[in-house]
């Protein structure tokens, strides 16, 4: 979870009331937040949440606090259509679609940075861009003296050897390839850009880069310092409502310090979620709706509508009571957590303080025990080891690589939408593949190697709920010279048997199999599991020295 540090006198000051240490530290659970200690003379506090970016600051513990001390939502009048007339424009290059897409920025004025004010920038632009940004994939911030900037701004696409400026840090120019190859920043977000023909690059109308997003600012525009009174903030990402409501939340926290924003233009030659002309701060607010019986019967509670209605405003969120009891629930324009009715009622018991349940002790006692589904796999467990087999445990996350190309398979899988990185991209729907990449990785162990394992894969199924169903499944793998159908069949058959479940086997042609040498293992009319002897081709692609054989079992199939 995030961890900010703040002074309490800065704390206190956005909050706008004195308070002692002991009420200051009751209060902020309301933030979704604990007190972790004292580091330097800053209190340490711990967000218990991360889906509120916007607590991630100094500004929004202090903004959530102050809403509930006040009993108001807070107002930001720039992110009124009227009201936000854009300050300037980026221009975005058209090849950028397929690099980097999405720009949004702003403009903070009219106060001087000071020390505290500086420090907070900087900590909350760590923690957007590398804890919600995905470290810098999906939100990267730049932050600039906007003073010298010439508008408007161009986001284009850069050739990576003959693009040269000075970055932070450094005192001569360098090109776009040499800050990744010799630049401590380029080194460790390189794998962002890599591999593109062109690289995202800002610069003003008079050439003078701004930064190489989402690496490194230059030196010449992209250094904040005490004193500075006029801001350019900007974020790129992949993601319009990402990057906008990283924007949004770096927006109310000058706000809140007394700094006017002014709204940038971006206009894209492609379309986006918003249209070709995008102007941030914009308005993310969602309202969702709950009927007041539902919030009463959630809680335990005998709530009146106004009652809701006082709660939900004293946490920021605006509320409506309706016609048949339907609370309606609006969230501010810098949070975008409300998925679902739940989510109202979340905030309407943490606005209420949880230390105000009563408990109730449960009418009903039960004797619990393990589920047959585990039971059943603690048995293949037990079984397995008993045969020789070493157990392993893998990471339910693959590369497309490993769980396609490599077993010659095409079919659909269960995809990470904001992945990190490519190793971890899609969800397994076979524990072939994590046995594979165990036994690629030993083959200079003695041989015969034996391994496997019982866990969960996900496998794409479009008439299921979500698109997908999860399974437990068993799988064992042998590999050495001898290694071949006959030899692993003689386990599935002594797993089967103590498993107390009758098998047949009806051969099958696998794209992972040699032909003639795979089947499927079918328990009455229902398809359970595979058998095969692998083929060539697959290990030559993992790498490994010795042929390979192999069965799984769907358990969740035989619970």
């Amino acid at each position: 979870m995030p961890t900010i540090s703040c002074s309490e006198h800065d704390l206190l000051g956005l909050i706008g009331e004195d308070m002692d240490r002991a009420r200051l530290l009751s209060l902020l659970p309301l933030a979704k937040a604990g007190f972790d200690g004292e580091e330097d003379g800053k209190l340490r506090i711990e967000l218990q949440d991360t889906n509120r970016p916007d607590l991630w600051s100094c500004e929004g513990v202090a903004r959530q606090l102050r809403a509930h001390l006040r009993g108001a939502t807070p107002s930001y009048p720039f992110f009124r259509a009227r009201a936000a007339r854009a300050g300037g424009r980026v221009e975005v290059d058209a090849d950028l679609a397929a690099i980097r897409p999405v720009v949004g920025a702003f403009i903070a004025r009219g106060v001087e940075v000071d020390e505290a004010t500086l420090i907070q920038i900087i900590q909350t632009q760590e923690k957007l861009c590398e804890g919600y940004g995905h470290k810098r994939r999906e939100a990267a911030m730049g932050v600039y003296d906007a003073s010298a900037i010439e508008f408007p701004v161009r986001y284009r696409a850069a050739a990576p050897d003959e693009t040269r400026f000075v970055p932070l840090g450094f005192e001569q120019p360098m090109t776009l390839n040499e800050i990744l190859r010799d630049h401590p920043k380029g080194r460790d977000y390189r794998r962002l850009v890599e591999g593109k023909p062109r690289y995202p690059l800002l610069e003003d109308s008079a050439g003078t880069v701004l930064s190489f997003p989402p690496v490194i600012n230059s030196r010449a525009l992209g250094e904040v310092e005490v004193g500075d009174d006029n801001l350019f903030v900007e974020v790129t990402g992949h993601d319009l409502r990402i990057v906008a409501l990283v924007l949004n939340i770096m927006a109310c926290n000058f706000a809140d310090r007394g700094w006017t924003i002014v709204p940038i233009t971006a206009v894209y030659p492609y379309d986006t979620a918003f249209g070709r002309e995008v102007t941030i701060p914009m308005d993310l607010s969602c309202t969702q709706e709950v009927p007041l019986a539902k919030v009463n019967k959630a809680l335990g509670l005998a709530l009146a509508g106004k009652e809701v209605q006082a709660l939900l405003r004293s946490y920021g969120v605006a509320a409506k009571l309706k016609a048949g009891g339907i609370i309606s629930a609006t969230s501010p324009a810098y949070r975008a957590d409300y998925m679902h009715p739940v989510d109202v009622i979340e905030d309407i018991a943490i606005a209420r303080g949880y230390e105000r349940f009563e408990p109730v002790m449960p009418e009903t006692f039960t004797v619990g025990g393990l589920a047959p589904s585990t039971l059943l796999a603690d048995r293949a467990r037990q079984e397995l080891v008993g045969y020789g087999f070493q157990e392993v445990f893998s990471n339910v996350l693959m590369s497309r690589e490993e769980t396609r190309a490599r077993l010659r398979i095409d079919a659909p899988l269960v995809e990470i939408e904001n992945f990190v990185s490519d190793t971890y991209s899609v969800v397994r729907d076979r524990l072939l593949v994590s046995l594979l990449r165990v036994e690629s990785s030993s083959t200079k162990a003695q041989y015969p190697h034996q391994i496997f394992e019982v866990g969960e894969v996900a496998v794409y199924d479009e008439s299921a709920v979500h698109g997908s169903r999860t399974e437990d499944h068993a799988a064992a793998l042998m590999a050495s010279g001898e290694a071949g159908f006959s030899d692993i069949h003689s386990y599935l058959d002594a797993l089967m048997y103590f498993l107390a479940r009758d098998y047949r086997l009806e051969s099958r042609d696998m794209p992972f199999a040699i032909e003639g040498r795979g089947a499927v293992v079918r328990v009455g009319e229902k398809e359970v599991g595979v058998i095969a002897e692998l083929h060539p081709e697959v290990l030559v692609a993992w790498g490994m020295e010795a042929p390979a054989a192999y069965f799984e079992i769907n358990l969740s199939a035989l619970a």
